[in-house]
């Protein structure tokens, strides 16, 4: 049960100057591999984009042919109350659960707002997000 709100995020690296995002972005439009949410972070002259994508095999096949380093990465979506303390319910779960949070991004849209989360412990991580009453992504929203 758990596995089925793994979602596949692909994780791609590269120097950290002009028109590297774009390159990106434009060889997935070009494929026709839709992005839901992203993120950027920056370490050492080098980024690291982390996208979830309807497509995460073509889009990792795409960017790979055209030098990328690219790799997979599983992380879980939870949807969260957008109002104060929305993340506050979700990282105190975790928290007490003894489960890391290694990094997260978040976005929000007219159905609701939604953590993308990289845990250390990813299926206690969906246990206890569950058992909490909290509800996940479903990893078939991104393929």
């Amino acid at each position: 049960m758990e596995k089925s709100y793994i979602i596949k995020q692909i994780s791609i690296f590269s120097e950290n100057r002009p028109g590297r995002l774009a390159a990106i972005a434009s060889a997935l439009r070009d494929a026709k591999i839709n992005i839901f949410a992203f993120s950027i972070a920056e370490a050492n002259g080098f980024g690291v984009v982390r996208a979830l994508v309807d497509r995460p095999e073509d889009a990792h096949r795409t960017l790979t042919d055209l030098g990328f380093r690219v790799s997979f990465t599983e992380v879980i979506g939870v949807k969260m109350r957008d109002e104060p303390g929305g993340l506050s319910e979700i990282a105190s779960v975790l928290g007490d659960a003894g489960v890391n949070i290694e990094y997260a991004y978040a976005y929000s849209g007219k159905d609701g707002a939604v953590l993308i989360v990289r845990v250390d412990q990813v299926e206690d991580a969906v246990r206890q997000i569950l058992d909490h009453g909290g509800e996940l992504l479903k990893a078939s929203l991104f393929r």
